[in-house]
């Protein structure tokens, strides 16, 4: 693929999918009912993601086999991670979310698609008909009534399947999200499980009482409302006109963006230059709306875990991440040295130590709000959901199912692992993709 963006390719849009059974999972044991609290990050996060894990035919494991295999595995994950058969609900008196761990259940369905793995074309060009793979939650049921997370299976006729997830965004993060399916497939391989989950929320609480202690630019305040609403999700619906595509970094090229960061008074890492590239193009793409001395903002998660005091377990499940932010003027990106975009990202991340991050969580506390910026870099690149080991192998890809945004640029990982480089998914008006394109080439020189 290089390093030139890709034309969109013929899509696949009618997978051609059959459900043929649709039921619920439940808990194997029988779990006390409790509420568990969800932390002021879990509570913007209301929104379902969609992720589908693609594997080649197996002459060990039919896609029969593997649904019975993960239906029993799944009821026994269910137990220690007895808050996703649960169901969200909200809390008039504390006015937040929670989940009420009911042992509700949770969906599983099994399909079928008349297409080969082969036909629905290149698995790693982000396809909106892939949603049919990852079992999409009913709409219009009430929040009480909402599955917190559905399984999918899909047979392929040439003897591949999918396993597509839907689960609310409340519940994982990536990184727990990774480390849930870990131990799915050790259960499903009959093994302990190796990362036994973290479920306590409050270890992200608010302080008592809140003590915001820095001015948080990066967060916007939501309307308020007299009555006791939920929050309103960070998801927003736009509706301009995109176009889309698909550039790709390659180990050659995140070599080149290292190299022109060259005299970086930090580590030079992947990420931190291909954000400040990203960034970058995105910021001088736009500087007809923008002017050359007004300031730009890219936003990017951090992991949080490491970063706390005292640090949070690695296996803790809710969303232990935050918006690292990084500021400054158009004309900085423009002329100023690659070396310097590459530090001001750097002081972006290091920024979000414990007293930042605790002053985040107090901020939301009082005022309910979610972070702004004019990009935020998504990615899903070093998440390794492709490297998790199922009895029946690991998956051929695993990719979200993506709704393309002008203001998130969305990070994949290559088929072949981290070491193939990244695919990056690009949406943008028409006459700012024509020049973002021809910047993100230009500066790769």
């Amino acid at each position: 693929m290089g390093s030139l963006p890709q034309e969109n390719p013929t899509l696949v849009e009618d997978l051609k999918v059959t459900i043929l059974s649709s039921t619920n999972l439940y808990p194997s044991e029988k779990q006390e009912r409790r509420s568990m609290f969800l932390s002021n990050i879990d509570q913007v996060l209301n929104f379902n993601v969609q992720t589908v894990h693609f594997f080649p035919a197996n002459g060990c494991f039919s896609p029969e086999m593997v649904a019975e295999k993960l239906k029993v595995a799944l009821e026994r994950l269910l137990v220690p991670y007895d808050f996703l058969a649960g169901r969200l609900k909200f809390n008039h008196g504390e006015r937040r979310l929670e989940i009420d761990c009911n042992a509700a259940g949770v969906g599983f369905i099994l399909a079928s698609s008349e297409l080969s793995l082969d036909e629905l074309g290149e698995l790693e060009y982000p396809n909106p008909a892939f949603r049919h793979l990852a079992a999409e939650q009913p709409h219009g049921h009430a929040l009480d009534q909402q599955p917190l997370c559905s399984f999918q299976v899909t047979s392929f006729r040439c003897g591949g399947f999918a396993m597509g997830v839907c689960n609310n965004h409340c519940t994982f993060d990536g990184i727990s999200f990774h480390t849930f399916l870990r131990n799915l497939a050790a259960l499903a391989s009959d093994e302990p499980l190796p990362i036994p989950p973290c479920n306590n929320r409050r270890l992200l609480a608010a302080r008592s009482p809140p003590t915001v202690t820095f001015s948080h630019p990066e967060l916007i305040k939501l309307e308020t409302s007299p009555s006791p609403q939920p929050p309103s999700s960070i998801i927003s619906c736009k509706t301009v006109k995109l176009k889309h595509k698909l550039f790709n970094l390659n180990p050659t090229t995140i070599s080149i963006l290292k190299h022109k960061a060259q005299g970086c008074k930090y580590n030079i890492t992947s990420f931190n230059v291909v954000a400040a590239h990203l960034w970058r193009c995105k910021a001088l793409s736009s500087m007809r709306i923008k002017g050359a001395d007004e300031e730009t903002s890219m936003l990017f998660a951090v992991n949080l875990r490491p970063r706390l005091k005292p640090p949070l377990p690695a296996s803790y499940t809710g969303n232990a991440v935050l918006s690292a932010f990084c500021s400054a003027k158009c004309r900085v990106l423009e002329e100023g040295a690659f070396a310097h975009l590459v530090e001001i990202v750097h002081e972006g991340a290091t920024r979000m130590d414990d007293e930042y991050a605790r002053s985040v969580i107090d901020w939301g506390e009082l005022h309910k709000g979610f972070p702004r910026g004019d990009v935020f870099v998504s990615s899903w690149w070093k998440l390794g959901f492709a490297e998790v080991e199922y009895p029946w192998g690991k998956p051929l890809y695993t990719c979200p199912v993506v709704v393309p945004s002008q203001d998130i640029t969305v990070l994949f990982p290559a088929i072949g692992g981290v070491d193939k480089g990244v695919n990056v998914l690009v949406s943008l008006p028409s006459d700012d993709m024509e020049k973002y394109t021809r910047l993100f080439c230009e500066f790769l020189q």
